[in-house]
């Protein structure tokens, strides 16, 4: 082989070997996107008609032929280069040349054909999947059949020392995914607490049930259906309530709910002559629902009877409490006031980063205000809390320390406890220290 002959075979080398380790930097950089990509994002945009997102979404659905194709085709490329790249260095420097070429090569691959198009891809994973979409898909389907083999000896390995998939039962839920990307935008500082509250909120509708929003029969409003018109009207006009249970002889025995505005009604067709008004008449029938019903199941009963209000009872059919609609939707969206509620201050912040509560705030509220930790599954309300961690009715002035905070119980009415004081534990901790 002449001069000019080998120069010129030595050129071709040389630019097959700077096309293969482009090819591996390709195949590299294709991996990394594709398996780093927002699939939320990609989905939006696959709805919006963006053929490369649909692409991507192809190849996702398809991610371990993606993975066989692009790991064949990477290694391919890799190993063609180094064969190359080791007999030209032969040629040039004789049995050295394998020494020189795995150094040269190893340098090449780890820098160029790995780090820099990984790192590239990471940092702008949606861009570099989309703009590869279409040519790595025309790879998986040439690489099908090989690919396909290899998954199936390597599900046959797998399958040999009992290294099987894991069950869908082990994996994480959408909706445990759906948490983990909202904390991390919050973190983030790209969603305000608020929302995240919100959201979260949502995803516990067919967690939380019916016993832990209701208002507790102890706390209703209710008429006596026995009481002459004249006081019941009174006692209708008077409550800040549109729905209100009626009950005769026995409070727990609710036999209809009135309706202000069929009252009124009912006044005016009578020309003003509340004594002419039969109660039961105007009341409707009450619609009873089990305490373990969750809000999810509630809604969708709301929606569908397109009713607002519902009485909850125990398994026993007793009388716990009553639910309304507003009731489930400040779960979602926080307290909801108007002029005729009464403000309540349920807790509040002290200066010193303790806090007081009412014995009857729900824990999960506490735990949404502070992002605090508290277990929800013991006890509804604070109160609760305490007494199923103590064991005991507590007496005033008694603390207790639970779960690394304090609770130091304020004020007992009887058997309940209506106001407690809690320290969270970074403050339980400065008040130990010496």
């Amino acid at each position: 082989m002449n001069p000019i002959e080998m120069d010129t075979a030595l050129v071709i080398s040389l630019l097959a070997i700077l096309a293969l380790l482009l090819l591996s930097g390709f195949f590299s950089g294709s991996e990394t996107a594709l398996t780093a990509v927002s699939r939320a994002r990609i989905h939006h945009l696959a709805r919006k008609g963006n053929k490369r997102a649909k692409a991507v979404n192809w190849l996702i659905d398809r991610r371990e032929q993606l993975i066989g194709s692009v790991l064949l085709g990477n290694n391919l490329a890799n190993i063609l280069a180094s064969a190359l790249a080791t007999s030209v260095l032969i040629t040039i420097s004789g049995s050295a040349g394998v020494v020189y070429a795995t150094v040269i090569m190893t340098v090449l691959v780890v820098v160029f054909a790995e780090i820099l198009p990984k790192t590239y891809a990471i940092r702008h994973a949606d861009r570099f999947a989309l703009g590869v979409a279409p040519v790595t898909r025309a790879i998986v389907w040439l690489f099908a059949p090989v690919a396909s083999g290899m998954l199936i000896f390597v599900q046959a390995v797998l399958t040999l020392f009992r290294l099987e998939r894991q069950d869908r039962d082990a994996l994480v839920s959408a909706a445990d995914e759906i948490r983990g990307a909202i904390y991390l935008h919050t973190s983030r500082g790209e969603i305000v607490k608020h929302d995240r509250d919100m959201i979260e909120s949502i995803l516990e509708l067919s967690e939380v049930e019916l016993a832990d929003v209701m208002v507790h029969r102890r706390n209703m409003f209710t008429i006596d259906a026995g009481e002459p018109a004249s006081v019941i009207i009174e006692g209708i006009l008077a409550s800040p309530h549109t729905r209100i249970p009626i009950w005769r002889e026995d409070p727990d025995d609710i036999i209809g709910v009135i309706h202000v505005r069929d009252v009124l009604k009912a006044i005016s067709d009578s020309d003003g002559d509340v004594e002419k008004l039969r109660i039961d008449d105007l009341a409707s029938e009450p619609w009873f629902v089990p305490e373990t019903t969750t809000l999810r199941e509630q809604l969708a009963a709301f929606r569908r009877r397109h009713a607002h209000f519902a009485l909850v009872v125990d398994e026993y059919g007793v009388l716990m409490g009553l639910v309304t609609l507003e009731d489930i939707i400040e779960e979602i969206v926080g307290d909801i006031s108007d002029e005729y509620d009464e403000e309540q201050v349920e807790f509040r912040t002290l200066p010193d980063g303790r806090c007081v509560v009412a014995g009857t705030v729900a824990v999960r509220d506490l735990n949404r205000a502070y992002d605090w930790e508290l277990p929800e599954d013991d006890a509804t309300t604070v109160a609760g809390l305490v007494i199923h961690e103590a064991q005991v009715i507590p007496e005033v002035g008694e603390s207790f320390d639970f779960f690394e905070f304090r609770f130091e119980v304020l004020r007992r009415q009887r058997n309940q406890i209506t106001s407690l004081r809690i320290t969270p534990p970074q403050k339980v901790g400065d008040a130990l220290s010496p």
